[in-house]
């Protein structure tokens, strides 16, 4: 991978230059690319820091957003060098041949969400068919929305939902926002929320659980470190403090 701060030109040079010197190519400085799913948001911020402060002159660039985004991009071009997905289906759309490895590396489960006061006093998955009761959902294409429309068929169910958001961090946004009386996110994002929301669990005879891929695209050695790191013991106890389980 080209360092940062050289342009192509510029970075040309350099390698001639250690060529003629009979030096390996080593790069001072590297920039790995991480595109990663909107619930991993708050774990990867801590895990790409305490990984950069490991690896001196290796800066990994995260950019988040819902997994079946995130596909289409790599699909259409755009340069990274490691995905991570909500779960493994999530992949399936993904072009094969870009792929160098994948490995499953977290869990999650559902949950509901409620202001921290629990207005609507939703105690369970049953309350989210109540006439009246304002429930946000992720979209159908999108992970979070295709676990949810599963759950709620195991429950037998029809939701009343009144809005379908794009991702689950602005499905969870609708409740912190008071615009909602309830979201069906992840457990890790009711984790990560803190005080600021509610978690109402769904029992597990009707709950849907994915398993987390982390999916190598190029071979660049940073890259393939930031990957160990996060399946590492290290990154498995900073997931496990998100709420996020074995895969």
């Amino acid at each position: 991978m080209r360092p940062r701060g050289l342009s192509p030109a510029a970075y040309g040079i350099v390698v001639l230059a250690l060529a003629a010197c009979g030096s390996p190519a080593a790069p001072a400085t590297d920039t790995v690319t991480v595109l990663a799913a909107a619930s991993l948001t708050e774990a990867f911020d801590q895990l790409s820091g305490d990984f950069t402060a490991d690896h001196p002159g290796v800066t990994v660039e995260l950019s988040y957003g819902s997994s079946a985004t995130l596909v289409q991009q790599v699909d259409h071009g755009a340069p990274a060098d490691v995905l991570a997905l909500a779960g493994e289906s999530a992949a399936d759309p993904l072009d094969r041949s870009a792929v160098r490895s994948s490995t499953p590396f977290a869990g999650n489960v559902l949950e509901i969400a409620v202001p921290s006061t629990n207005p609507a006093h939703v105690t369970g998955i049953g309350d989210l068919g109540r006439a009246g009761l304002k429930v946000v959902l992720c979209a159908p294409a999108v992970p979070c929305g295709r676990a949810a429309d599963a759950t709620f068929a195991k429950a037998g169910i029809i939701p009343s939902a009144v809005s379908r958001e794009v991702d689950v961090k602005a499905t969870l946004s609708k409740v912190r926002l008071g615009e909602a009386d309830a979201a069906v996110v992840y457990h890790s994002d009711v984790v990560a929320a803190g005080v600021a929301v509610t978690g109402v669990p769904i029992p597990e005879a009707v709950n849907t659980r994915l398993r987390y891929p982390i999916i190598t695209l190029t071979g660049d050695p940073s890259a393939q470190a930031f990957v160990d790191y996060v399946v590492g013991e290290r990154g498995q106890h900073t997931l496990r403090s998100f709420g996020f389980t074995s895969p």
